[in-house]
């Protein structure tokens, strides 16, 4: 049967070009919402933290009607840290829509995601989008496609891929550069005759590939996955297994169906062939799973996620401001949560070590991880995190790292910085092009190489450059680098941090904390410019006597602190150091925290 009323579709791109934006106008054109109806920016963009950086962290479901036909769409997040979400979701949808920004052109995670769908040999439709920004190469975005896609071996169908000039932003598309359009129509037309409707056996066994895993307190795991045979019913008797397990599938019950309906999933009696749908009532669900019919279990073999790259250790926060803020500060409630996000998440990977107090967690990036930690701090959860590393492999009995593929958009004035300081951190320059008054440089770099460097990349370029890089391969170890250039300002005593001994303190370098704040020995209260580490009191109080006033002290003028974000916080790091992550506050320290022991341990190295 071939379901004519159905289309899959996923939207990838490179982050911010404009994927969610279009989405909102595909509703908005759809009569997804009322006339008078208020309506978000972004409205796919529901989670909090997404909201807060503009970015998607996520994939989600919606779906729009158009003639007579549902098109369901999956929105995916372009951030590369987050692959691991779009190359699972590849397996629900029978096309992509391929958005392409019309003056930055392809990325590097245009390239990632574009591989995936085309190693799946999903059909391809390439949306020029942000037709409308006034430095918009038109001319050249298209050959710019094409070349990538001769890179990547698509085969002739893909390299015949159908092209369209929207405006996510004005809700237009157009077939035609030179002419502009209206509205959305010639996107909708393209889906429907391009995209192939999906097809299938209904009256065959089921056989269902869960995808996602959605968690409910009410109803527990819900996996979300498409039907790829027969038909599902509320209250079928099914079998779950797995392609790569050997063990026996178990049986179990549909307990509900439900399926998306433009922002709202709607409970329903039966799905088929094509569908994409939620079901509960199965335990212990995971991604990767096979629903099958009771008594034919024919698994599905499930994409390869590719590995993590990046390795950070979440332990008990043992400092001595510890347990005054989070909820959930016990190592047997860090284990749990960290094993609950292995549920969603099928990038990361989680491990016991030696220790009780403490775990591996691995993930595609620094970003990756630091959501992750941000989530956790927000359900009120406290805990102490190591500085990243990579993770190296053995191959062919010799060591190799993960290398990036970077691409930097820089003004003109600011390349000698750049490859300056990226000289010293192993990159290797591949292409360099202007693009107007700007260059874009395109470097292979181990992905050590770009810990800490995001902050003085922006100093660099005055705030104007960006940067984005990729996974690229592994590649025989690059020998050492210098991670920072900098020390910290160490608290000498525990207590309350003082405007005396802060106006002291700050002529040794930045600080990070104000007046009134509460620090304990070891903990670092601020930046030196020496590559050394330097103890500071800034506790300390000054000692009145009888001809001076107490007043005095209202002359003395603090340098405002810098505000530090987690993500500052984890690129500042140094290797003997930790991170303490609470509800309410971040605080950078020494794993020893004893200023002389300290002291004998770095002799002792020596």
């Amino acid at each position: 049967m071939i379901r004519n009323d159905l289309r899959n579709i996923a939207i990838i791109a490179h982050v911010d070009h404009g994927k969610t934006t279009l989405v909102d106008e595909m509703l908005k054109q759809s009569g997804a919402f009322r006339e008078n109806q208020s309506v978000a920016e972004r409205v796919m963009d529901s989670n909090d933290l997404e909201r807060e950086r503009g970015i998607t962290i996520l994939a989600k479901n919606t779906s729009v009607m158009y003639n007579g036909v549902k098109i369901n769409i999956i929105d995916t997040p372009g951030h590369a840290d987050f692959s691991g979400e779009v190359e699972r979701v590849l397996n629900m949808v029978d096309g992509v829509l391929l958005l392409v920004d019309a003056a930055e052109g392809p990325m590097p995670q245009t390239r990632f995601v574009l591989s995936k769908a085309l190693e799946m040999g999903q059909k391809i439709i390439i949306v020029v989008n942000k037709i409308d920004r006034p430095d918009a190469r038109l001319d050249q975005i298209g050959d710019e496609v094409l070349e990538l896609l001769l890179d990547l071996d698509a085969n002739d169908d893909q390299l015949e891929s159908p092209v369209l000039f929207c405006s996510g932003r004005a809700g237009t598309a157009s077939i035609s550069q030179y002419e502009p359009g209206t509205d959305l129509k010639p996107l909708f037309d393209t889906i429907l005759d391009y995209i192939e409707p999906p097809q299938g056996e209904p009256d065959e066994p089921l056989q269902m590939l869960i995808s996602s895993i959605d968690y409910n307190e009410y109803v527990g795991r819900i996996g979300i996955g498409r039907i790829v045979r027969g038909t599902a019913k509320v209250g079928q008797q099914v079998q779950v297994g797995n392609w790569h397990s050997d063990e026996k599938p178990v049986p179990a019950k549909l307990v509900t169906l439900l399926q998306i309906e433009q922002l709202q999933r709607v409970s329903t009696q039966s799905a088929t062939v094509g569908d994409i749908v939620w079901v509960s009532g199965i335990e212990n669900i995971n991604i990767g799973d096979t629903i099958c019919a009771a008594g034919s279990f024919e698994p599905i073999s499930f994409t390869k996620i590719s590995e993590p790259t990046v390795e950070m250790t979440f332990s008990v926060n043992d400092s001595p401001l510890a347990g005054r803020e989070g909820k959930f500060v016990t190592s047997r409630q860090l284990r749990e949560r960290l094993y609950r996000e292995l549920l969603k998440d099928v990038s990361l990977r989680v491990s016991d070590t030696d220790s009780t107090d403490s775990f591996l967690v691995a993930g595609r990036g620094e970003m990756h991880l630091s959501i992750l930690i941000e989530t956790m701090r927000r359900e009120g959860y406290e805990l102490a995190v190591s500085p990243p590393r990579v993770l190296f492999q053995e191959i062919d009995g010799k060591r190799q790292e993960p290398v990036e593929r970077l691409v930097i958009d820089v003004p003109e004035g600011a390349v000698g910085a750049v490859m300056e300081k990226l000289g010293t951190r192993k990159a290797e320059l591949q292409e360099m092009h202007p693009q107007g008054s700007r260059m874009r440089l395109e470097f292979l770099i181990p992905s050590r190489g770009l810990f800490g460097y995001k902050s003085e990349f922006l100093t660099d370029t005055k705030g104007e450059g960006i940067m984005s890089s990729v996974f690229e391969c592994y590649a025989p170890y690059k020998g050492d680098i210098p991670h920072r250039s900098v020390g910290s300002l160490i608290s000498y005593e525990t207590g309350e941090a003082v405007t005396y001994g802060l106006f002291n303190a700050q002529e040794r370098g930045s600080l990070f904390i104000g007046a009134g704040t509460d620090v304990y020995e070891g903990m670092v209260v601020g930046c030196s410019p020496k590559a050394e580490d330097i103890v500071v009191n800034v506790c300390k109080r000054k000692h009145l006597t009888n001809t001076r006033a107490s007043g005095s002290d209202d002359a003395l003028r603090l340098i405002p602190p810098k505000d530090m974000s987690l993500e500052d916080c984890l690129e500042y790091l140094g290797e003997d150091e930790l991170l303490e992550v609470t509800p309410e506050h971040l605080r950078i320290r020494k794993q020893i925290l004893d200023n002389s022991l300290r002291m004998k341990q770095r002799f002792k190295k020596s």
